[in-house]
């Protein structure tokens, strides 16, 4: 019996596409204990049960396999935070569910973090992004700076500049989860309260 492929005939087959994804996992749980360094394909290959071939079979390098773990990871992140945005009711209420899905994430998935700021974070105590500037990896700020324009079009928030704004927005959610991570004494509920107060502090109209 041929294992089923996807679509085209090029395309994994079912065991090929559990074994990537078993891959995937394997390395998630490395990176977010042990640290990037740390996660060598032998690493991988142990925790997953397989042979160093076998994982060069599916990923040709480390590179590709901890890239494909951010990928999706990051993803996860977006589908979580989409979710909670397609429930808000207006432009303003989706701005405050966006502060409170990105923290809400994250406390909720500490491994998954582990792995983001393992990856794109410098090793000083992960809080500077590796490449300055690029506080937009995979869209971040160009999300909510579309948010922000909305409220703006709706004449529900005042006029700023969204770029800047957002960027300071994402800074402040990024400052919280790296001092959390440090130190989880830290109350991440209130934590996220302060924030929301913050932005809309930051983004509404004035008397």
């Amino acid at each position: 019996m041929t294992p089923r492929r996807g679509t085209g005939p090029d395309a994994p087959t079912f065991t090929e596409r559990a074994r990537r994804q078993q891959l995937i996992d394997a390395t998630v749980d490395l990176i977010s204990t042990r640290g990037y360094p740390a996660t060598s394909l032998s690493a991988i290959a142990e925790r997953a049960g397989v042979s160093k071939a076998a994982v060069l079979y599916h990923f040709s390098s480390k590179d590709n396999l901890t890239r494909a773990a951010l990928e999706q990871v990051m993803a996860q992140f977006r589908e979580y935070v989409d979710a909670c945005l397609a429930r808000a009711d207006g432009p303003r209420a989706a701005i405050v569910a966006y502060v409170r899905a990105m923290i809400g994430y994250q406390q909720a998935h500490r491994r998954q973090v582990r792995v983001i700021t393992e990856m794109l974070l410098d090793d000083d105590g992960g809080t500077r992004l590796k490449t300055p500037g690029s506080h937009d990896t995979h869209g971040r700020w160009q999300h909510l700076a579309e948010l922000l324009t909305a409220g703006q079009q709706a004449g529900v928030l005042r006029e700023f500049d969204v770029q800047t704004v957002a960027l300071a927005i994402g800074g402040a959610i990024d400052g919280v989860i790296a001092h959390w991570l440090a130190h989880p004494e830290l109350d991440l509920d209130a934590a996220a309260g302060e924030l929301e107060e913050f932005t809309l502090n930051a983004i509404g109209r004035r008397a």
